[in-house]
């Protein structure tokens, strides 16, 4: 069987920045953000600040942090693999690397065929 694609990953830079905010913030979490207030921006909170609800959906972890996003929106980017990346600016200013400079980026990969056989196979799409 076909290993099972990871439905976010993150790039180096990115999982540089997430140790950094561990190590001053403790434990942390990632939320897809759905285009209000902040963009599309993927936002940053401690763990246990922002309120996951129950039509939430884990994609997975970045750096040993979970990445949710709402139902709706993961309908639309299923076939996607989120690709969570770091550019110079200020953050969203709800998430915990606004003020630091950087900021966190969404970037996609379209799935191939094959790895969305395998991901609905999984059960994951």
């Amino acid at each position: 069987m076909p290993e099972v694609p990871d439905q976010v990953t993150a790039t180096p830079a990115a999982l540089k920045l997430i140790d950094e905010l561990k190590a001053e913030h403790g434990p942390i979490m990632f939320y897809q953000s759905g285009g209000c207030c902040e963009g599309s921006a993927p936002m940053c909170f401690p763990e246990g600040e922002f309120r996951i609800g129950s039509r939430d959906v884990k994609l997975g972890e970045i750096g040993g942090a979970p990445f949710y996003i709402s139902k709706p929106q993961f309908e639309y980017w299923k076939h996607t693999q989120l690709v969570i990346d770091v550019t110079p600016g200020f953050g969203a200013a709800f998430s915990l690397e606004g003020p630091g400079g950087l900021q966190f980026l969404t970037r996609s990969h379209v799935f191939t065929d094959d790895e969305i056989h395998t991901l609905r196979d999984a059960g994951r799409i």
